[in-house]
């Protein structure tokens, strides 16, 4: 062989995580496989990500990929072994001059192009590369898939949740509304009390068509990952439950297990080898090309000579083909080769810093989320009993409207904005787990 020899390439890995001194990060174990359920523990999202395995088209897609790779590395296998193997069979009845005869010919002929200089197992070796890449590929596609069908799950259960807190203000809405009715009926308030009770209250009104419509988009966009149409999925997570709850400890491992992990970067190294192989298949163009063969048969003019020793016939032959004047063509395209390795090479040190950066992304985003949540959680509960004490304090006289109206508006603000916040802390716990490979 007269190719490169291909070794693993070299990449900068950091030794530890920025967050390494966080609580919440365990950097001494590796994230389980089937994170989504440990990480939530939610039957309806493992039944969602297991519809999903079977059924979503973009992930069969990638399967049958490899297929075809698995396909294209036996055709490259084969080609070691004689190339042309061919039997052969004639009847025929010709005429020449005045003389009327027939003809029957059988025989078998092979072919043998020697892998003299690594050619034929150059492109074994760039098969069995690219068969691994779409494999990672696929792997890829699957990590995918449970992002996004974990997040739209999630995003479900946050707008339900938003809706339920537009609802329940609705009703505290309308209770303060009915008040103000009967105090302005009762000559203790005027007229402008009630009009901005009515305002408020269908504000808030108009905020559920909008909710509405997202949670409809997001249930529609979980259908296509599941492989469904819209309408057949649409009968699904009818029934309410509480946004999913996220796990306050995280195994994550080292940055070096990102290497043999993250499938972007399997993906970008497996190219890189069989781009390898390609330089050496590019280089044995320069060499003469040793072909051997032979054939044996057999021809009579009556069938039942066709098997007599008179009848046989063979030949052997061996040739040589060699390129010479090619015009720099050949060594122009073992140039080419290598330039196209040494461009994965870069692309593929560059996937692998830009898979320690996301997931650094990820864990700033996801720790600094689970702080907020804990102070917005305080910030509703407050709100929560400010409603109830200015609801008090309007009926028996205490406070203006103006004041109910204000810790009315905050109090659904706060209650929405709590129950974001919560979807977006499992949300970027997911993005955690994408990160991680």
């Amino acid at each position: 062989s007269i190719g490169p020899e291909y070794t693993h390439p070299d990449a900068v890995v950091e030794s530890n995580w920025i967050e390494k001194d966080s609580g919440e990060l365990n950097t001494g174990h590796q994230t389980a496989p089937r994170w989504w359920s440990e990480a939530f523990g939610d039957a309806e999202l493992d039944r969602l990500v297991s519809m999903a395995f079977n059924q979503n088209l973009t992930l069969r897609s990638a399967a049958l990929r490899v297929l075809q790779a698995q396909q294209q590395l036996a055709i490259a296998f084969g080609s070691q072994f004689p190339q042309q193997q061919q039997a052969t069979g004639s009847a025929s009845r010709q005429e020449e001059i005045t003389l009327t005869f027939n003809q029957y010919k059988l025989g078998f002929n092979i072919g043998w192009e020697l892998d003299l200089w690594g050619r034929f197992r150059d492109q074994v070796k760039s098969a069995s590369a690219t068969l691994d890449a779409s494999i990672a590929a696929y792997d890829g596609a699957l990590i995918s898939l449970v992002s996004q069908v974990a997040q739209n799950y999630v995003l479900i259960r946050t707008y339900q949740q938003r809706l339920k807190v537009a609802r329940q203000n609705i009703a505290l809405q309308e209770t303060s509304w009915r008040i103000a009715r009967a105090k302005f009926e009762a000559g203790e308030v005027s007229r402008l009390d009630l009009d901005q009770a009515d305002s408020l209250l269908n504000n808030t009104k108009a905020s559920v068509p909008a909710l509405e419509t997202t949670l409809q988009q997001l249930k529609n966009g979980l259908a296509i990952l599941l492989g469904k149409p819209p309408g057949n999925f649409n009968a699904l997570l009818i029934q309410e439950q509480d946004i999913p709850v996220t796990s306050t400890s995280i195994a994550i491992g080292m940055p070096q297990d990102l290497l043999r992990r993250r499938p972007d970067i399997r993906l970008a190294e497996r190219q890189l080898a069989a781009q390898s192989a390609q330089i050496g298949f590019a280089m044995t163009e320069l060499y003469p090309h040793l072909t051997i063969g032979g054939s044996i048969g057999t021809s009579a003019v009556n069938r039942s000579d066709l098997f007599t020793h008179d009848s046989r016939n063979w030949r052997l032959f061996g040739m040589f083909e060699w390129n010479i004047l090619n015009y720099g063509r050949l060594k122009s395209n073992v140039r080419l080769q290598d330039a196209l390795f040494q461009q994965l090479l870069v692309d593929y040190r560059n996937t692998v810093l830009e898979a320690q950066g996301d997931t650094e992304n990820a864990f700033v985003a996801y720790l600094k989320s689970h702080e907020q949540m804990a102070f917005y959680k305080a910030a509703a509960k407050a709100s929560q009993q400010a409603v109830n004490t200015a609801s008090i304090q309007y009926t028996e006289g205490a406070i203006t409207f103006n004041w109910l109206i204000s810790i009315l508006n905050e109090n659904l603000q706060q209650q929405d904005l709590l129950a974001e916040v919560r979807g977006s802390t499992a949300t970027d716990l997911i993005r955690v787990y994408k990160a991680l490979g």
